[in-house]
């Protein structure tokens, strides 16, 4: 059985941090990667990381997130720095498909993240 298993959102101030840690089990293909969702907009890819920790990160995030990984445990992290209200989202992790854009064969169930 595939799992996903989010943790570490929460509500911050502008330009604060947070780290989303993702935890995956049950598929052996590794690519993990963060999606994020507003409200009545679509998913929007925030970066993968791919077994060979090749990553990827959308224009809006680079500079300011960072995705890693811990392949002895199968998870993954993101690190946000400089949050603006725009990162406001609920964030996916997804893992299992193909890197460096289609790290999203599995889905967590999500982690809100509040900016204010």
């Amino acid at each position: 059985q595939v799992q996903l298993v989010e943790s570490g959102g929460g509500s911050v101030q502008t330009d604060g941090s947070l780290r989303l840690s993702c935890a995956a089990s049950g598929y052996s293909r590794h690519c993990m990667g963060w999606f994020r969702q507003v409200p009545g907009h679509g998913c929007e890819l925030v970066s993968t990381i791919s077994g060979d920790s090749s990553t990827f990160y959308s224009d809006s995030v680079k500079g300011r997130f960072t995705i890693s990984h811990d392949k002895s445990k199968n998870t993954a992290y993101l690190q946000m720095n400089d949050l603006k209200p725009e990162d406001t989202a609920m964030y996916y992790c997804a893992g299992g498909g193909f890197p460096p854009l289609f790290c999203d064969e599995y889905w967590g169930q999500g982690t809100q993240v509040t900016v204010s």
